[in-house]
């Protein structure tokens, strides 16, 4: 009887629903609505402030700004917790107003396929998938994206730095040829494929232009048989080029690993890269 009593007050402490449970959110992240204003598509901006931004209202920070925002945000915001506080994360997320029917075929993600991919083709099997729309993403952030957060935080202009990972990475290597001030530090972890070499014969004049002064981290995970060799083909090129545009070109291989599993150490490398960069730069002031 004894135990039974216990059980019953201790009953409504076990029947807690999950829809009581409060949802967590990372602390100084915004959730920003952000409309495209060429093609009306939707996206959303998460935005991670650093700890002492709201405190410090003269100061200007690096921006990092990255794509496929909710696979990485919590791991930079992480990262850069760890190594690099001063800096503003910015993610861009995939399409919102994806049509429910390529949504429920493909996934959330659908988006990526079209917004990261530069070459313009049609896949039979995937007829409503338009491939190759980079030119038109690279655009939308150029324009809308670095206008409403340099207008409405403060950041550097100068001093912005890419995170893209595998389909996110390759649309990086497409922005670094055919539009290299698009930001100043490039980090593409695990990206590439056979048609990257294609992008050489679109190379944009500011790659040979010295007051570019681009820096470069490629990486990929040891285990990636295929994927490697295209990521050495490619930075064996930049190199070859000779491109005085380029400040610097690093090339991490992660010991060990494969392709989705590298991105936290490529997170990991990749930041304590730039913020190598960040002090050379503020030394040499």
């Amino acid at each position: 009887m004894k135990n039974i009593l216990v059980f019953l007050l201790l009953l409504p402490f076990f029947n807690v629903g999950a829809s009581e449970h409060k949802s967590y959110s990372m602390p100084g992240t915004q959730v920003i609505p952000i409309k495209d204003t060429i093609s009306n598509k939707q996206y959303e901006l998460l935005i991670k402030l650093p700890d002492d931004y709201a405190k410090n209202k003269d100061k200007n920070y690096p921006a990092v700004y990255f794509t496929d925002a909710v696979e990485h945000i919590a791991l930079l915001s992480s990262a850069s917790y760890m190594i690099m506080k001063d800096v503003i994360l910015i993610g861009i997320s995939w399409q919102k107003d994806i049509p429910e029917d390529l949504k429920q075929q493909y996934g959330v993600h659908v988006s990526r396929y079209m917004d990261y991919t530069f070459k313009k083709t049609i896949n039979p099997r995937h007829p409503k998938i338009k491939f190759g729309q980079a030119d038109s993403h690279l655009a939308f952030i150029r324009k809308d994206v670095f206008e409403f957060v340099e207008s409405n935080y403060r950041t550097e202009p100068n001093n912005r730095t890419y995170f893209g990972f595998s389909a996110g990475g390759t649309f990086g290597v497409y922005a670094l040829m055919v539009q290299p001030d698009t930001f100043k530090n490039y980090i593409l972890g695990s990206a590439l494929d056979e048609e990257v070499p294609t992008l050489f014969a679109q190379e944009h004049p500011a790659l040979k232009n010295t007051q570019s002064a681009i820096n470069v981290f490629t990486s990929y995970g040891e285990l990636e048989k295929e994927l490697g060799p295209y990521v050495e083909d490619f930075v064996s090129k930049l190199r070859n080029k000779k491109y005085k545009g380029l400040a610097s070109i690093t090339n991490i291989v992660v010991e060990s690993y494969g392709h989705s599993d590298s991105s936290p150490l490529v997170a990991a490398h990749s930041l304590k890269w730039l913020k190598s960069l960040q002090s050379k730069s503020k030394g040499d002031e």
